[in-house]
């Protein structure tokens, strides 16, 4: 009962609490479908806790919520308490010419394959992406018959052809334009009672066949893919394209073709975002990847944190410039401004930095980041005695660093906590987990230019001449906690730690660096209003059930009569129901149930549940009673 020890983490980072042979929202493990479980007082093997090793597995096959990307195993702080997991592969079915695809670049270009043997049934499904207004996607004649499917306009897609009793032409004209450059399906079926096209998920269009008349396609040219018979070809990509159930190798084709070319560039125009946090699109032969080299995450899509705990005493260096190169021989591509990484200047001073990370810790004080110079500028990021957050920046031109002190949340509490800072000239905003942004401003006698920056600390400065007192205070004995994401600009030194990258001989460690997760996955609060949020910086004006100052007695009686009634109203309903509930079921009476199709022979529930669908969704059966006596 109670929320579980052990999880795996699949798709958008989702938590999911069921195991192999079992599916989602069952929260039992193959053994707990079957019935067959070491324990019968519990769901899985494992749960009956002997002294004996047992053993669940199975496969996971809802593909919504794959891959695997972590597995969580909590209750192994007890005397012998153990466990082992293991994650096979992912196995993938389909049709692996789902991207086989041809790129036509002129409106002359075109593929041309044999016949196509659809006398009397046709089933062809392709998938096109273009921006132009019209093209023939693909035509097939014979003396008089034809079947031809195209782009007539931006909004419309006709399918025609003749079996002997003149043409027909069926026409699905969409709400919204078809050259979007992004991919739409078309699928046209032709039988001898009727032929139909579809374009995406707009409504089918059908056509019957006449009762008397031809009722066979007699083709003898070849299939044209693209342009044919002097008519306006096709521009942009088709792929998977399927007739009578073969999937035509358009890739293979286009090799040795003029005007046209193997694959479809584009991908990242329609799958582009699932690049996050910063990763960019590279199209790829026959789809696309995702680069994370900029970032501070890692995985197919750049949405794995790459993180690290850190032990007391232990540090991390990160040198702005090679080791061996002189400061006017350092290059701003491994620094400045993220807007522009490629400018080449000798200008090493910064005018706005990008700064975001997450952390855990329950110690205090200690120094999560520090950056410094070959100035008295520098940047740090502190956690102070009292386990609240301090942004502290000196670029000059005042007597004392500039601090943001955020004194109203504790810190230091062991939670996952994200930081993010931006700098743009003499405006700070900070945003601290999910509460709205806060903007600061830097003094009117501070510089805006972080000057010369030299080196970025994680744990604890170990920085020689003059270092600000508190920050050296704080940095004995060192953060002890965990770090995750960390990102300055462009540079990401924890990734360039723990992956094998061209910043890595930038890195310095003191200890052990070991990787780990427990610093991501920010707590999740939902955005409080300044009206309700005690730690809102202005919420003076917020009601408080006790600010310092005693409540009225007064207050306090006429809340406890109002509570008195409202629990006599409820236990008065509360009793009626019951009474209704007693006399009802005293009759006999029928009631519907929503049985899963093959519940008879299953085992248990659950096991017709998964018998029945993959998706795990039941059906109902009207024609099924059961009577209560």
């Amino acid at each position: 009962e109670g929320n579980p020890y052990t999880w795996w983490v699949g798709k958008a980072n989702e938590k999911h609490y069921y195991w192999g042979g079992s599916g989602p929202g069952i929260q039992k493990c193959a053994c707990g479908i079957e019935r067959n479980c070491t324990d019968p007082k519990y769901y899985c093997n494992c749960d009956a806790d002997y002294k004996q090793w047992r053993k669940d597995s199975g496969m996971l096959s809802y593909k919504e919520h794959l891959p695997v990307s972590q597995v969580v195993v909590g209750d192994l702080d007890r005397p012998g308490s153990e466990a082992k997991v293991s994650v096979g592969p992912v196995r993938c079915q389909g049709d692996r010419n789902y991207w086989n695809a041809a790129s036509f670049v002129t409106s002359s270009s075109y593929l041309h394959f044999s016949t196509f043997q659809g006398e009397t049934s046709a089933d062809i499904s392709f998938y096109f992406k273009t921006s132009a207004s019209d093209g023939v996607f693909l035509e097939n004649l014979g003396n008089t018959d034809f079947i031809k499917l195209e782009l007539k306009s931006a909004t419309e897609v006709s399918f025609s052809f003749d079996v002997g009793n003149g043409p027909v032409e069926i026409v699905v004209r969409s709400p919204n334009p078809l050259n979007d450059d992004q991919w739409h399906r078309v699928n046209a079926e032709r039988n001898v009672k009727q032929a139909s096209l579809q374009v995406d998920q707009l409504p089918l269009e059908v056509r019957k066949a006449p009762t008397e008349g031809h009722t066979r396609l007699e083709l003898y040219s070849q299939l044209y893919v693209g342009a044919a018979g002097g008519q306006r070809g096709f521009l942009g990509c088709i792929r998977s394209l399927r007739m009578n159930g073969v999937t035509l190798d358009l890739e293979e084709r286009a090799k040795v073709t003029p005007g046209v070319k193997p694959g479809c560039s584009g991908h990242c125009t329609s799958y582009g975002m699932y690049c996050a946090n910063g990763g960019k699109c590279v199209e790829k032969y026959n789809g696309y990847s995702c680069d994370c080299s900029r970032t501070a995450y890692d995985g197919p899509f750049c949405i794995k944190d790459v993180g690290a705990f850190f032990e007391e005493g232990m540090w991390l260096r990160y040198n702005f410039h090679s080791p061996g190169t002189s400061v006017k021989d350092l290059v701003s591509r491994t620094l400045l401004s993220s807007a522009d990484p490629e400018i080449t200047a000798p200008d090493l001073n910064l005018n706005k930095e990008e700064l975001s990370f997450s952390f855990s810790t329950t110690k205090s004080p200690c120094v999560l980041l520090y950056v410094s110079s070959y100035t008295p500028d520098f940047m740090a990021v502190l956690v102070n005695p009292n386990g609240n957050l301090q942004i502290r920046y000196n670029l000059g031109g005042t007597k004392e660093p500039y601090n943001i002190d955020i004194d109203h949340r504790n810190m230091a509490n062991g939670q996952p906590h994200t930081v993010n800072v931006t700098r743009n000239g003499r405006d700070i905003v900070l945003q601290l987990d999910h509460y709205p942004p806060t903007s600061y401003s830097l003094p009117a006698t501070s510089d805006i230019q972080f000057n010369s920056p030299k080196a970025l600390f994680l744990g604890k400065v170990i920085e020689t001449g003059k270092i600000d007192q508190d920050i050296y205070k704080y940095s004995t004995p060192g953060f002890t906690g965990c770090l995750s994401r960390v990102q300055f600009n462009q540079i990401a030194p924890l990734k360039a730690a723990l992956r094998p990258t061209n910043a890595s001989s930038h890195v310095h460690i003191q200890g052990e660096l070991v990787e780990s997760n427990c610093g991501a996955s920010p707590l999740t609060i939902p955005p409080m209003s300044a009206a309700t949020d005690p730690w809102h910086l202005d919420s003076a004006s917020a009601d408080f059930p006790y600010n310092g100052q005693a409540i009225g007695d007064g207050v306090n009686r006429n809340s406890a009569i109002i509570g008195g009634v409202i629990a006599v109203v409820i236990f008065t309903i509360l009793c009626t129901l019951v009474f209704l509930i007693r006399y009802m079921f005293r009759h006999k009476g029928t009631y519907h149930t929503n049985e899963a199709k093959g519940a008879e022979s299953a085992e248990s529930a659950d096991a017709a549940i998964m018998n029945n669908d993959p998706n795990f969704t039941e059906t109902i059966d009207e024609s099924k009673k059961e009577w209560l006596i």
